[in-house]
């Protein structure tokens, strides 16, 4: 079964290495063990898209962080585009139904605007290389909000409506995992395309970087959708180990709150350290497929793998 997961880690990864920073040598995107989301794993795994996110370390000063988010395009498309045929760069997500055969489409995002600053011709530069998602925060306060994990816990400043206003004017998504929840309800209430790339469900796991009932249930009611992520701490409070079963009681609490045909996966590959059993990179995503099929039907399982994005977006380009 085809899958699209729409957040991975693997830029940085690439980045750390070719810098040498905790790697001996580049890593190759094609099969280098160390990347979660290699080439040949996503092969295995039946991705069909894989959203590559640009994620500037916090401990990058300022006035580093756009060479920083350039090296990582660059890598996206010298190293993952450029090296490999079979990886498509998605510039707009009407692309994806063009997929051939044994292609898988690469999608560019940006996780956390710290990297633009208070420059909006920045932001309209990475719209040009490709980004079609933006996150506005990682954990962290910047110029746009604050994240999951500054206790001030603020919403949108005056400029992150600028960037999420511009957003809009682009048709491009934005993300509302990692944010704070008075930035989430400030984001839903100004995007026109508003989506968690990679979040849980916080009554099954209590972490902050979970979504409440309330806050899933305003997100599917705009038309958005929640992408699940791997990662065992948002899955089991207090924990760094979790099973399927344990992801799929997040899922089941989804389609309770009526998110059944919003559900989707953003595993947070290369930017975890430690897994789901048996879920630990991309090309073991099928084992995940038919621990769903336990439960669900074949179409609903479909849904949550690919299908519901995939009608999400049809919504978003008929406007256009």
């Amino acid at each position: 079964m085809y899958v699209i997961d729409t957040h991975c880690d693997a830029l940085l990864k690439l980045q750390m290495a070719k810098r040498r920073v905790e790697y001996d040598a580049p890593l190759h995107f094609r099969k280098s063990a160390e990347l979660g989301t290699n080439l040949e794993r996503l092969k295995t795994g039946g991705v069909r898209v894989q959203f590559f996110a640009i994620f500037i370390h916090p401990s990058i000063p300022t006035d580093e962080q756009w060479q920083h988010a350039l090296e990582q395009v660059d890598l996206f498309h010298s190293e993952i585009i450029g090296k490999n045929p079979e990886m498509k760069h998605i510039k707009s997500f009407t692309e994806i139904n063009h997929l051939k055969q044994g292609e898988i489409g690469a999608v560019l995002t940006l996780e956390g605007a710290e990297c633009i600053g208070n420059d909006l011709m920045k932001l309209k530069t990475l719209y040009r290389l490709g980004v079609l998602s933006v996150g506005l925060t990682w954990n962290d306060a910047n110029l746009c909000a604050d994240g999951a994990g500054e206790v001030r816990g603020a919403g949108l400043t005056a400029f992150g409506k600028e960037v999420v206003a511009l957003n809009n004017e682009n048709r491009i998504l934005t993300d509302v995992s990692h944010l704070s929840d008075a930035a989430f309800w400030d984001v839903l209430e100004h995007a026109h395309y508003p989506f968690a790339s990679h979040s849980n469900a916080r009554a099954i796991c209590n972490n902050q970087r979970n979504l409440p009932d309330d806050a899933i249930q305003a997100l599917i009611g705009k038309g958005g959708f929640i992408h699940t992520v791997f990662n065992p701490p948002f899955i089991r409070e207090n924990s760094t180990k979790a099973t399927i079963s344990d992801f799929i009681k997040h899922i089941d609490h989804l389609c309770a709150l009526g998110a059944e045909k919003h559900i989707g996966f953003g595993s947070d590959f290369d930017g975890i350290s430690t897994f789901i059993d048996n879920l630990s990179h991309a090309g073991e995503y099928q084992n995940l497929i038919n621990g769903l099929l336990k439960f669900y039907s074949e179409e609903t399982v479909k849904g949550f793998a690919y299908n519901n994005f995939m009608n999400q977006i049809k919504k978003i380009e008929a406007e256009g």
